[in-house]
């Protein structure tokens, strides 16, 4: 089980263009596909990897592969994702200024814009239908947006924010 981890996220690295949030769809059709956690689990362990500093793919692989098979299922699932897209930057790095101007390369770079849009774009309306996201919750994080594009509030604060209404919240559901 752990060398199968290791591979699939080897596989979902250097596959995944764009990083982040399109690994998503891979890691749902390899992982929940063979039942190895449900999607609720992995929403959750989504949420959970939003909350945390660092690579997003590199952390919900952890996470997942933590969850499947323990701390060796962990960091060989963050291997996995680490290894073939570091070798692939070197690649690019040593032909680099031979490509850079090649308008192909260019063509090729611009085209793949649209598709890494709609990774990205597609988890996210999975994650809010998985969570049940309603006109009043969605209030939050287009709040959170406004504020930081139109008023240019530092992340920071949003999360600071967010965690201290979380807290508050949870603090009003006890009583």
């Amino acid at each position: 089980m752990t060398f199968q981890l290791f591979y699939l996220f080897t596989k979902i690295g250097i596959f995944t263009i764009g990083g982040g949030y399109a690994v998503i769809p891979l890691i749902e059709k390899d992982i929940v596909s063979r039942n190895w956690l449900s999607q609720k689990e992995l929403y959750e362990l989504i949420a959970v990897t939003e909350s945390l500093p660092g690579v997003f793919a590199t952390n919900i692989a952890a996470l997942v592969g933590y969850k499947i098979n323990g701390l060796k299922g962990g960091v060989l699932a963050a291997l996995g994702t680490i290894i073939a897209p570091f070798c692939i930057i070197i690649l690019i790095a040593m032909f680099f200024n031979k490509f850079q101007e090649n308008i192909w390369v260019a063509k090729a770079f611009k085209a793949l814009r649209p598709a890494v849009i709609a990774l990205i774009v597609a988890p996210m309306f999975a994650v809010a239908k998985a969570n049940n996201l309603t006109l009043k919750t969605a209030v939050f994080p287009v709040t959170a947006l406004v504020l930081m594009i139109v008023f240019k509030v530092s992340p920071v604060w949003i999360v600071i924010l967010g965690c201290l209404g979380g807290f508050l919240y949870s603090l009003k559901l006890r009583k």
